[in-house]
């Protein structure tokens, strides 16, 4: 079985994509035959080496060598498509987004940009890379999709645009940068074909790939990484903490009776069979109580085993500041958090000559440290930042979705070694749970939490398969 991970981290396009699979070894011959038996002599793909802010990279182009290029509407395109396809599952998802922006039906979506030859050759080839390769599975990172404005077809839109904004439910995303660093093709292959949302799986890598997109941004390489490999052996009960953090965000809660056709809460039932969008990672929120007998025959991951395990390189960054005014505060963890700051936080200090003041501390990966870095001098009044080295072990994460009363609440998992070791409902979430309900937040969190019990997610249970 071969397990493809993309890092969409510097963002997601089509192109990128599929740039990515042929650098990591699919014959770009088999994908041009692909997207002829479906545009017969519509569009030639070719590809040549770059840099990108210093990186090498595969550059795909694709090249319309027809004229005409019309607006196609989702009918027209779902005639092109084999039905039951990756491609088709890809394209009907785009269509369910777009549709929920315009207010129209599915059937009635004109994708304009989306619905051009290239777009069509993006998603036929990166679908046909896939099968030449072999994968069988799927998974990706968080998504960078960029900030600013951008120039569409119905004029300037904000980005994230309105599509891949509706396409981001249920799935981690960040600015990451300025621009449109994802667009709505890019995140509709990511939401179609990954099953998950998460950081680095344990593979046994056998292939590597980098896809470029056509801006080269200074100090940010603007690539599409894929790592193709095999999954590693299974962890034993007391490997305990060795993967990277799991990372699903939670949807927000949603009565099941107001859900829309694009919205999470019913996608698994429309996904195509065959796409890989059917096999969901969220646990089924009817699921019988009776498997919390697991716990019982689960011992928890003992903690000299976790102690023992490499952790990840991170980065702590800290400065003192005395003179801001309070009500800002909130506003700039936010921001650190948005920079891509894994957590940020408060201690309150008292400096020289008594003043009360504050010490502003940013945990985040090497790789996001100078923006993180830029941020802090952006947002507060400091003339320093000290950074030192740190090292951190997470547990694996998996987000759920349990059923309360009617609406949907995220609950997060943390597990190690094939054990769960906390488990803890998204307070935003239980927020919302209380308003609907009318009910105080304790009581909420009090339901949720008994809901999670009763899906079979306590501690010592084996953790969701996704």
């Amino acid at each position: 079985m071969s397990h493809l991970w993309i890092d969409a981290s510097a963002g997601i396009a089509g192109d990128m994509l599929l740039g990515a699979l042929i650098d990591a070894g699919a014959d770009l011959g088999r994908v041009q035959a692909a997207v002829d038996a479906v545009v017969p002599g519509a569009v030639r793909i070719t590809d040549a080496e770059v840099r990108r802010a210093g990186l090498r990279a595969r550059k795909v182009e694709v090249t319309p060598v027809v004229a005409d290029q019309p607006h196609r509407t989702w009918r027209d395109i779902r005639g092109l498509l084999p039905e039951g396809s990756r491609a088709a599952a890809v394209f009907a998802r785009l269509a369910e987004a777009e549709a929920a922006v315009h207010g129209v039906s599915a059937e009635e979506v004109h994708f304009h940009e989306v619905g051009a030859l290239d777009a069509i050759a993006d998603v036929v080839g990166v679908c046909a890379a896939l099968d030449d390769l072999g994968v069988s599975t799927v998974s990706a990172s968080e998504v960078a999709v960029g900030s600013g404005t951008v120039r569409a077809a119905h004029g300037v839109l904000p980005v994230p645009a309105p599509a891949v904004a509706e396409l981001s439910r249920g799935w981690r995303i960040r600015a990451g940068g300025v621009g449109e660093l994802a667009t709505p093709t890019g995140m509709a292959l990511v939401r179609t074909l990954a099953a998950t949302c998460e950081n680095l799986p344990s593979l046994t890598v056998t292939a590597v790939g980098v896809g470029a997109g056509t801006r080269d941004t200074p100090e940010r390489p603007n690539v599409v990484r894929v790592i193709l490999g095999s999954p590693a052996a299974p962890i034993t009960r007391h490997s305990a903490v060795t993967q990277a953090v799991q990372a699903t965000p939670s949807i927000p809660a949603t009565h099941a009776a107001q859900a829309t056709p694009s919205s999470p809460a019913t996608h698994a039932a429309q996904a195509t069979p065959s796409s890989p969008a059917a096999q969901t990672s969220h646990v089924d929120p009817t699921i019988r109580a009776d498997e919390t007998a697991r716990a019982d025959q689960t011992p928890r991951p003992d903690r000299a085993a976790q102690e023992t395990v490499a952790g990840q390189e991170a980065v702590l960054l800290e400065a003192n500041v005395d003179d801001l005014d309070p009500r800002l505060w909130p506003g700039v963890i936010s921001a650190l958090l948005e920079a891509g700051a894994d957590d940020a936080w408060l201690v309150p200090i008292l400096m020289k000559k008594g003043r009360p003041a504050h010490t502003l501390t940013a945990l985040c990966s090497p790789t996001a440290a100078s923006e993180v870095r830029d941020r802090i001098f952006q947002e507060t009044t400091t003339f320093g930042v000290r950074s030192s080295a740190r090292t951190k072990t997470p547990l694996d994460r998996t987000f759920v979705q349990v059923e309360v009363d009617g609406y949907f609440v995220a609950v997060k998992i943390g597990h190690a070694g094939g054990v769960i070791v906390q488990v803890m409902p998204e307070f935003e979430d239980v927020a919302t749970l209380a308003r609907s309900l009318g009910v105080a937040q304790r009581d909420a969190l009090v339901r949720a939490t008994r809901a999670a019990a009763a899906a079979g997610l306590v501690i010592g249970a084996s953790p969701p398969a996704a």
